[in-house]
């Protein structure tokens, strides 16, 4: 861990204290804490405020889908990864919140950073993740009609439904999908020693 890093985790320990379930250094010093949901607010806006810390950057929002994620049992199913940048410390930070599986929910954090507006829309839509308090929570990706959430893991991968434009009719159609599932299995053929049958 470099000296960065360490003066980063320091500085995250003294400031926000009990506020934060772990710190954790990954790869490439890469730090993350982890936040229970009720805390998110509170913490986000100490981040940005903060003068020690002075995470002014939103880089990016992100819903995950962990069922069936190595090494994950045991732990909710959804979270979402707020990526941070401190222009002034030159430091960056990912904060984790792990979210009910029944019904995921998490505060809004448009009112620390606006540029969070159109990725909590876009976790909204792909995975059905809930901010509360979002100003203008609405699918951003998907149409008005689409059912589910598609990047969750048990999104079917031929969608639920397909919708053409019908011509006679004047409008979009949304139609069973009339694809079959298929599983392709790769067939790959080597001219060596590992597919050559023993003389019986």
């Amino acid at each position: 861990m470099s000296t960065r890093t360490e003066q980063l985790v320091a500085a995250l320990r003294e400031q926000l204290g009990d506020r934060m379930v772990s710190v954790v250094t990954g790869a490439a010093d890469q730090v993350t804490i982890e936040v229970a949901g009720a805390d998110v607010s509170a913490v986000c806006m100490a981040l940005r405020d903060l003068p020690a810390l002075g995470f002014d950057q939103l880089i990016d929002v992100c819903g995950v889908d962990y069922s069936d994620f190595p090494g994950t049992a045991g732990q909710p199913r959804f979270a979402v990864v707020y990526h941070l940048l401190s222009t002034t410390q030159n430091w960056r930070l990912r904060v984790r919140v792990y979210l009910e599986d029944a019904f995921p929910l998490v505060p809004s954090v448009v009112d620390v950073w606006p540029a969070a507006n159109w990725f909590e829309r876009e976790a909204f839509d792909l995975f059905g993740i809930v901010f509360d308090g979002h100003p203008d929570l609405r699918r951003i990706l998907t149409d008005y009609g689409f059912v589910g959430h598609p990047l969750r893991k048990d999104f079917p991968l031929n969608g639920e439904v397909e919708m053409r434009y019908d011509a006679e009719q004047g409008r979009v159609i949304y139609e069973p999908v009339s694809i079959e599932n298929r599983i392709s299995v790769p067939r790959v053929r080597r001219d060596d020693f590992r597919y050559e049958h023993p003389a019986e």
